[in-house]
């Protein structure tokens, strides 16, 4: 198996690599207002670029953070449909750059 590149990791310890949009779906199901609040999203690497988090709101739904530094993007957005977050951040995660 060849380096990760990306790794999703939640509040829980629950992690994966290079997650796809079904693992993403997964992770960020299992999130609850409790013990396990968040996922976030980021190279492998010391000192990433670029990270995505997912957080439970109380009011209901989710903020979806996505920050790259080398193209200054920093967007914040409530969302509500899992479906919606995975596969939008699966795209997002696709145009990052990648070391190699």
């Amino acid at each position: 198996m060849g380096a990760a590149y990306y790794r999703a990791e939640s509040e829980s310890g629950d992690h994966v690599e290079d997650p796809s949009e079904d693992a993403l779906f997964m992770l960020i199901d299992d999130l609850n207002d409790s013990d396990n609040t968040f996922v976030v999203i980021q190279p492998d690497e010391d000192d990433p670029v670029w990270f995505t988090s997912v957080a439970v709101l109380d009011e209901g739904g989710y903020e979806v953070v996505r920050r790259d530094t080398t193209r200054r993007e920093h967007d914040v957005a409530t969302v509500t449909s899992i479906n919606r977050i995975a596969r939008d951040l699966t795209i997002w995660m696709a145009a990052r750059d990648f070391p190699g």
